[in-house]
């Protein structure tokens, strides 16, 4: 959700360097698609196509994760390619978390939905209770950020189990689980637009909502046409996603380094 206050002029840019969450513009949202679709694509094609299995693949990608937080925690700014970096990798563990309950444990997906509709509550609270504010303008301390990031995995798995459970459970299949989220992802765009949903409301909900949007177009790209998908592999979304994530993350990068520099 764009926000007037957010478009930052040239002179006052530097002020808000220290903030770890980039710019809300189109370009944030469309990295966002990408980055959930290719969560749904690369856990599968490091799981099935690599070889790894679902825990050599959650290891691996745990482990991944891990570093590039201690990474992003250490930085001291708004890095768009490490920040991009985690949330690629959160995304990719969060649809590994919800995986493993279901294909392992047998966790009906509408009861992964309530549970993790319940952590993301729950850190919404403790958020709220300890800062104030659930802003994501204010990442500015370790402890915020810390809620972020922990907020953000819980969005990621929400979203797979959600999306998985209307598209597969519901039998709404892949499109049409894909056209109704977009719907509800414009509708909070126009109940924020017309000031029926606050800034901090509207973006979590549409944040929530572009992780069953992005698995759905995933699994609409790589299911067998029988299924009702399109049949291209696992390792050509995934790859052809990546590249174009790198190439939104290197324009973002290049934008910031020319507002940080003095007019």
């Amino acid at each position: 959700m764009t926000s007037p206050e957010l478009v930052l002029p040239a002179t006052t840019a530097r002020l808000q360097m220290l903030n770890k969450v980039p710019e809300v513009i189109a370009a944030f949202w469309i990295v966002k698609v990408l980055s959930t679709t290719v969560g749904e694509t690369f856990a599968d094609y490091l799981n099935a196509d690599v070889g790894l299995g679902l825990w050599g693949t959650i290891a691996v990608m745990t482990g991944a994760l891990a570093l590039a937080l201690v990474f992003q925690m250490r930085a001291r700014r708004y890095v768009p390619p490490l920040y991009w970096l985690v949330v690629v990798l959160v995304s990719i563990v969060g649809t590994l978390i919800t995986d493993a309950l279901t294909d392992v444990y047998g966790v009906p997906l509408l009861a992964s939905t309530l549970v993790f509709s319940a952590a993301l509550a729950g850190t919404f609270a403790l958020w709220y209770r300890s800062e104030g504010t659930l802003s994501i303008h204010t990442i500015t301390t370790t402890r915020r950020e810390a809620f972020y990031w922990l907020a953000i995995l819980f969005t990621f798995s929400l979203g797979t189990a959600a999306g998985d459970y209307l598209s597969e459970e519901v039998g709404l299949g892949y499109t049409r689980t894909g056209l109704i989220i977009a719907g509800l992802i414009a509708l909070t765009w126009v109940a924020y637009r017309r000031r029926w949903l606050g800034e901090v409301a509207a973006f979590w909900a549409a944040y929530v909502m572009t992780r069953p949007l992005g698995a759905s177009l995933g699994d609409f790209l790589t299911a067998a046409p029988d299924e009702g998908g399109r049949g291209f592999s696992t390792t050509a979304v995934s790859w052809l996603f990546f590249a174009a994530i790198i190439a939104l993350v290197g324009w973002m990068t290049v934008v910031q380094r020319r507002a940080r520099v003095p007019a």
